[in-house]
């Protein structure tokens, strides 16, 4: 009950994580019929291409087999001579057998591709448990088996019942035919066999790989809770991550502090807001802000102004949008420049001030 109460659980689709931990394991999609129609279709492309060659082939080699020659066996033991023919029949059929390994191989990758895992060969002793392995002869698994097993069993069967029926007197009739023509009549009866095979064996895999690709991604499923998990491994838990994301901020403003001796003007609310502006008119193309907080943090960017004699000027519209819209180290939007221009012209004036009226802060213009 409680194994059914989990898989009913199983809702959520594998993960990318999920399914790379499986590959590693060797869990992936898998169909025999997919690669047993690849084998047996590249055979029937390779009698196709090589058949004739095959056919001629083996023709002479048969009569060189079956010819006496009395030098043969005088000059060398007949052993050495049926090895050589050995030899020269795996030669033969060599090429037909290269097409057939590089369908076998290549074959995996119409389907999961190639897997590589030394976890598959590990034993599983819970597959040892009588009560799961009853399970598993009565899973919808074990019934797809059973129905491709039955397929296969009445497409060889038909496929036999067919040719006997139909090409029964051609097949006898290789008995007393010259080699090279029995041998012909032999590879034409093979495609004969292969084309309602291959069409059979299509049938089957066209329902067995979704089958399997399904199979697999239902054994896969997670849990809301497994996902939630995973990816709590994955990211950090919320604690640890706040923790990185303060010691982050806490370095940044390090950094942000580091510049404001360097900035030409501190605007401010004047107490809730201090926004440092600096430019270099040989490199940038306008001013930056390169530091900006609120609230403490704005107290500790004016205490640093003042120690470093940097300019403090009080425009609350201004640096209220400063600290909305501009980003540390960015360059102030060209909607700002008359504004900035105008607070930097008004330090200059302050600068050379020494005597007669005091200047004023013109009105910016600025609303936020």
């Amino acid at each position: 009950m409680a194994e059914n109460s989990s898989a009913q659980d199983k809702t959520e689709k594998a993960t990318p994580k999920r399914l790379k931990d499986a590959r590693k394991k060797g869990q992936i999609a898998r169909s025999k019929e997919l690669k047993t129609l690849i084998i047996v279709g590249a055979a029937g492309v390779g009698i196709l291409m090589l058949g004739g060659w095959i056919a001629r082939r083996f023709a002479a080699w048969m009569q060189g087999l079956l010819s006496f020659d009395a030098a043969v066996l005088s000059n060398r033991p007949l052993f050495d001579a049926l090895a050589e023919a050995w030899v020269d029949a795996h030669w033969i059929i060599a090429p037909f057998l290269a097409i057939c390994v590089v369908a076998a191989v290549a074959g995996p990758l119409l389907l999961g591709g190639w897997s590589l895992s030394g976890q598959a060969l590990v034993p599983d002793v819970s597959r040892l448990n009588p009560i799961k392995g009853i399970g598993r002869m009565f899973s919808m698994n074990a019934l797809m088996e059973l129905g491709k097993a039955l397929a296969k069993t009445a497409v060889l069967g038909g496929i036999a019942v067919f040719y006997l029926d139909t090409r029964t007197d051609d097949l006898l009739a290789l008995a007393v035919q010259p080699v090279n023509q029995a041998m012909a009549g032999g590879l034409s009866s093979a495609v004969f066999v292969l084309v309602p095979l291959c069409i059979g064996l299509f049938l089957i895999a066209a329902v067995d790989a979704p089958f399997q690709l399904f199979n697999h991604g239902k054994q896969l499923r997670m849990t809301k809770q497994e996902v939630r998990d995973e990816l709590k491994e994955t990211e950090g838990r919320p604690e640890v991550k706040g923790r990185i994301r303060e010691m982050q901020q806490a370095a940044a403003r390090g950094r942000m502090m580091d510049a404001v001796p360097e900035a030409d003007v501190i605007v401010t609310n004047p107490t809730h807001f201090a926004v440092a502006l600096r430019y270099d008119a040989g490199n940038d193309h306008a001013p930056k802000v390169v530091a900006k907080g609120v609230d403490h943090i704005a107290a500790v960017i004016r205490k640093l102004g003042k120690e470093h004699r940097v300019p403090v000027v009080e425009a609350p519209p201004l640096a209220r949008v400063l600290y909305r819209t501009v980003d540390l180290e960015c360059e102030i939007p060209s909607t700002l420049y008359r504004a900035v221009a105008q607070v930097l012209t008004y330090i200059r004036q302050l600068e050379a001030w020494h005597a007669g009226p005091m200047p004023e802060l013109p009105d910016l213009g600025v609303q936020d």
